[in-house]
């Protein structure tokens, strides 16, 4: 099934066409006046140059202003073999369509709105039948069961005549099309945006990203620049100013070069117990457990497997004998890699 845009609008016919899987572009005056153009034939050959084929409008009265304004708009520029011309259906237009076409040049019969008008649409030689679903739709009739049909006589009778899915209003009309086995359809940017959408889709690829994550970022590549940390010589309160000002509930104690432990808040909670002095002392005199490190070299999911089976916070990223940094816990939450 051909897929064709249906718009005016040069930003999302540029955006629309990196797909590179469109077959062409539809047009209407309608869509022109709603943007404002004024210059219609500048339009058209701006479009003409920015898509594969444009399918544009020979509006007149009569068959022989219809052909006139097809000759018109040739000479003015378009490729004949990479233009369609729509012709609103009518006697006229039918007639219209058999001269052009006789010619070499390509039609499309719109404003379709019953079977019959498809057939005679489709004996002048028309390379497109365009019913308006939509349109139809909105009018109370089964606008699904025109296309079907219409489907069928083309099917059935070998006319070399492409019926166009057209005034689509949302994805779902693109999937009666596909199952209607519709030749082509018209789609405007919104909706065609949306054919790839889907909850569990989104879901799924999240996932994917979140374990690729874990499974080959490292942990140096998501620590926080800051690294806080206070002399064994400092006091309680200088531990809590630098776990409030990096956002962290965790602040390394340093003697020297060396570490001694880290302290906590759940550790600051414990020491204030009872104690009105406690954010006085030093450092230096508390005693520490073994800090529950890991290695700035260590995968994601290690450090997400320390974080659940140990119920911790904060973990310190040491190597060596050598200060790296905190990850927060909150680290890996933002990441959506841990819940």
């Amino acid at each position: 099934m051909e897929l064709y845009l249906d718009s005016v609008d040069f930003k999302e016919i540029e955006e629309a066409f990196t797909l590179g899987t469109l077959t062409g572009l539809t047009t209407t005056p309608t869509f022109m006046h709603k943007q404002g153009i004024t210059d219609i034939d500048g339009a058209i050959l701006k479009l003409a140059k920015m898509v594969p084929i444009l399918q544009v409008e020979a509006l007149g009265e009569t068959a022989d202003e219809i052909v006139k304004e097809a000759d018109r708009l040739v000479k003015l520029g378009l490729d004949k073999k990479k233009t369609v011309f729509k012709i609103p259906v009518s006697l006229e237009g039918v007639k219209a369509c058999k001269r052009l076409r006789d010619k070499g040049l390509l039609v499309n019969i719109h404003l379709v709105y019953t079977l019959q008008q498809a057939y005679m649409a489709a004996i002048a030689g028309a390379t497109y039948v365009c019913p308006l679903v939509g349109r139809l739709q909105d009018q109370g009739h089964d606008a699904l069961q025109l296309v079907d049909q219409c489907v069928k006589m083309v099917n059935h009778w070998g006319f070399n005549t492409k019926i166009m899915f057209s005034s689509v209003r949302h994805a779902e009309h693109v999937r009666n099309a596909i199952m209607m086995g519709v030749h082509t359809i018209t789609v405007p940017w919104g909706v065609m945006k949306k054919l790839t959408e889907n909850n569990f889709t989104e879901l799924g690829t999240q996932q994917f990203f979140e374990h690729t994550r874990l499974m080959t970022m490292k942990v140096a590549e998501v620590i926080r620049e800051t690294k806080p940390a206070v002399k064994a010589t400092e006091t309680v309160l200088d531990a809590v100013v630098q776990m409030t000002e990096s956002g962290l509930g965790a602040v390394a104690v340093m003697e020297g070069k060396k570490l001694k432990g880290v302290f906590t808040d759940g550790d600051l909670r414990r020491l204030l117990k009872g104690s009105k002095t406690a954010m006085n002392n030093k450092m230096g005199d508390l005693e520490y457990k073994e800090p529950l490190a890991i290695s700035p070299r260590a995968l994601l999911y290690e450090a997400a497997d320390m974080f659940k089976k140990h119920k911790v916070d904060n973990l310190l990223v040491a190597e060596d004998g050598k200060y790296y940094g905190m990850l927060d816990i909150q680290d890996l939450v933002k990441l959506n890699l841990i819940g």
